[in-house]
């Protein structure tokens, strides 16, 4: 371990400083969420209540969701509400939403008001939206002011606003007209005023926008914030970009879930319960076993070609598992780069050619591999059945990978699903029926 990471880690935990006191008060706040979360809860509690309201606020979320609800449970509805209070809008949303009914209800009972419409609102967005993400933690000026007055405008809100480095220009109906760069405004000349600098009609994103396109825009433009409007026009929110990087880790996440055929959670692994983990992974275990059971009826209805060549049972195993394998690079491979916008519907065609000339080279090579091995095994015959089975279930294999993907997607289901076992499940049962179907007709069964 580097020097430099190493002096980065051990902040994490007060046992390098001399001072506990010191380490609460000095370490950067994620890193004593994260040693707080290796604590019992009591403790951990306790050590939480020591630090200054708006400390703690912060510390408090970048603790992982279940914690926060854990801990959320333990403390007295008035001190509960004073801690959200102070915490950004969109945190504080995220807390609510992963409360019971009836937590959720005393919390909003010692809120303030404005506090709690703003977490009604907020927590009325569907999930995985532009409107789930956002805060409304954002700094507004007007086109008329000079920049002088702008920046005294933006003094007043920073208290209160989690970004005020892009403020936005609104109107007196709060439509957006355009957005403004901080030092801009700093380097703007007294007899300037904001509407003569800002950009206007800037990138911005609806309510209703996609998590993954409104961190694809944040990207793709560079943006610290993108604006969130309604159909209307109406500034309503922005999503930070550190809110969508930690969305698209969540959908990552996911598609990593799924991929493997789990059925997705949001707890942490560390947390997650046994009968958390057994529910989440068990319907797709049994399913595939249903779907195994189409391997088991092809080879019963070959039982007498194998019979006859009981060496073609050496190379079930094999072919069936490079099937499977060229099946899975190929889903994967897709998957991920329709989950980028690398690729879409319309590029399918051109796709499935170059993938049918990449799985033919593929297949030749790992055919040139297992025919001497035939060969030895059971004669030139055997050889040539390997051998052309080997070509064409790499090459079935990889079209089945690359096309579930996209089948999935035109069906509006996660394009991640068609990776890892559902991919090699159906690819051992097509390579069976390959194997034996070749094997019969080419030794005259």
């Amino acid at each position: 371990m580097s020097n430099g990471l190493k002096s980065v880690t051990d902040q994490v935990s007060p046992a390098s400083a001399r001072d506990t006191r010191q380490f609460r008060k000095s370490a950067p706040s994620v890193d004593v969420a994260a040693w707080l979360a290796g604590l019992p809860a009591a403790q951990a509690q306790r050590q939480l209540g020591k630090l200054p309201l708006p400390r703690r606020a912060v510390v408090f979320a970048h603790l992982d969701l279940p914690l926060q609800v854990e801990f959320a449970a333990r403390m007295p509805a008035r001190d509960l509400a004073d801690l959200v209070t102070q915490m950004d809008s969109d945190d504080r949303t995220d807390l609510f939403k992963h409360m019971d009914r009836r937590s959720q209800a005393t919390l909003l009972e010692n809120l303030p008001q404005s506090v709690r419409d703003d977490i009604r609102r907020l927590s009325s967005h569907e999930e995985g939206t532009a409107g789930s993400l956002m805060t409304t933690d954002f700094a507004t000026i007007d086109a008329r002011m000079s920049p002088q007055q702008a920046i005294e405008a933006l003094r007043a809100q920073a208290v209160k606003r989690e970004a005020i480095s892009r403020p936005y220009i609104v109107d007196d109906e709060g439509v957006l007209l355009g957005s403004v760069e901080l030092h801009q405004l700093i380097v703007a000349p007294d007899s300037a005023h904001v509407g003569d600098i800002m950009r206007r009609d800037p990138v911005s994103v609806t309510v209703d926008t996609d998590q993954e396109d409104v961190a694809k825009a944040i990207e793709r433009y560079d943006l610290a914030s993108i604006p969130v409007i309604h159909d209307d026009g109406r500034l309503v929110g922005i999503v930070t970009h550190d809110d969508a990087a930690d969305a698209m880790q969540a959908a990552t996440t996911e598609d990593f879930q799924r991929i493997s055929t789990v059925r997705p959670f949001s707890e942490s692994l560390r947390s997650a319960t046994i009968g958390m983990l057994y529910s989440r992974r068990v319907f797709w275990l049994v399913l595939l076993v249903f779907g195994n059971l189409f391997s088991g009826a092809g080879i019963s209805y070959f039982e007498d070609t194998i019979l006859a060549y009981v060496a073609l049972v050496f190379f079930l195993p094999l072919l069936i598992d490079s099937s499977g394998n060229a099946g899975s690079q190929s889903a994967t491979l897709m998957v991920r780069a329709l989950a980028t916008g690398d690729v879409a519907m319309k590029d399918w065609g051109s796709l499935i050619l170059r993938e049918l000339a990449v799985a033919g080279a593929l297949g030749l090579t790992m055919m040139l591999v297992v025919v001497p091995l035939g060969i030895w095994r059971g004669g030139y015959e055997i050889g040539l059945v390997v051998g052309l089975t080997m070509l064409t279930v790499v090459i079935i294999g990889s079209t089945v990978g690359m096309s579930l993907p996209f089948l999935l997607s035109r069906l509006r289901l996660d394009p991640a699903t068609a990776s890892g076992p559902l991919v090699t499940t159906i690819s051992d049962a097509m390579g069976v029926l390959i194997y034996f179907s070749i094997a019969t007709a080419v030794l005259d069964l």
